[in-house]
């Protein structure tokens, strides 16, 4: 949950899910659906289908007890070379360091190296290895994290009342407000696409599942043409469309930021009487709380509902 997640925000998720699925073994027998359903608000949901992928792997490979050692840990599905050290070290007490972002930072002050971190990286990893005590090795790491969180932050750190500034060559050095490196950010393009609000003749709303692989993959979504660069005509996407039918476009857009890209909504309405596709899911306006929607499709229901005629 913290991987893309603030602790805040994570809190109220973390112990919803400790008190559902309080074991490996239960998270591994439960249903995807319900776990994405969970996942809500925390984004990146691909996060969420490989905990339970992992909870799988360990209750039928590992007798349902994590793995200790970081090379098995790391061939889980959704641990990478941060997370399988960060569970060695806080959980098994072995001799390895995890690397945040937070840590980063603090090697690269200490150490006063002014290249930007995507380019220091190895030599990031070298001096964090060489650091890491015998004894408590987890506790060292952590007390890092936190030091990183609320002392070596980003902009304006508080050198004075941290523990090792003395050693700290980018604050002998006067250096901390331009270490690390900082690189200019590149502009997020823009992707552009068409929602379709189809109908049927009980009233109910065509919802369908994304694709395992890719952006929201596994999820329930209003079906949508390809989130593509602009250029396309609102007529071509119209040929997406899952039915064949009559739509009209309702009146401005619905936007929304994801990590590389923002996307912009047009939404098209349309109504089809006798829906042939077995895979269709058609659900009551009253019912969309049963199915774990990312927060693109909320908002395209929000704006129907107000915008509407």
């Amino acid at each position: 949950m913290l991987q893309q997640t603030t602790v805040t925000t994570v809190i109220p998720y973390f112990k919803y899910f400790l008190s559902k699925w309080p074991t490996v073994d239960v998270l591994a027998n439960s249903v995807l659906d319900e776990i994405l359903h969970a996942w809500q608000g925390l984004g990146y949901y691909a996060r969420a289908r490989n905990l339970h992928k992992c909870a799988t792997i360990i209750v039928s490979d590992f007798n349902s007890r994590f793995p200790e050692d970081e090379k098995d840990l790391i061939k889980l599905p959704g641990i990478g070379p941060y997370t399988s050290a960060a569970i060695a070290a806080f959980a098994f007490g072995q001799k390895t360091a995890p690397i945040d972002g937070n840590i980063e930072r603090i090697l690269a002050r200490i150490s006063a190296i002014k290249k930007p971190v995507m380019e220091s990286k190895n030599e990031l990893s070298v001096i964090a290895n060489k650091m890491v005590p015998n004894s408590r090795p987890g506790d060292y790491s952590q007390a890092l994290m936190d030091i990183g969180a609320t002392i070596c932050r980003p902009k304006k750190p508080t050198c004075g009342i941290c523990p090792i500034s003395a050693g700290c060559k980018a604050n002998l050095g006067g250096m901390t407000e331009s270490i690390p490196v900082r690189v200019s950010k590149k502009k997020i393009p823009k992707r552009v696409a068409v929602a379709f609000w189809v109908m049927n003749n009980n009233g109910e709303i065509l919802l369908r599942r994304r694709a395992e692989k890719g952006m929201l993959g596994g999820m329930v979504e209003i079906p949508c043409s390809d989130w593509l660069k602009e250029g396309i005509s609102i007529e071509e996407r119209l040929l997406e469309a899952p039915y064949k039918t009559d739509f009209s476009i309702l009146p401005g857009k619905v936007k929304h930021t994801f990590t590389h890209f923002h996307l912009e909504l047009v939404i098209a309405l349309g109504h089809f009487a006798n829906p042939t596709n077995e895979s269709d899911i058609w659900c009551k306006k009253t019912d969309f709380g049963k199915y774990a929607l990312p927060t693109i499709m909320k908002k395209i229901i929000s704006y129907v509902n107000k915008n509407k005629a």
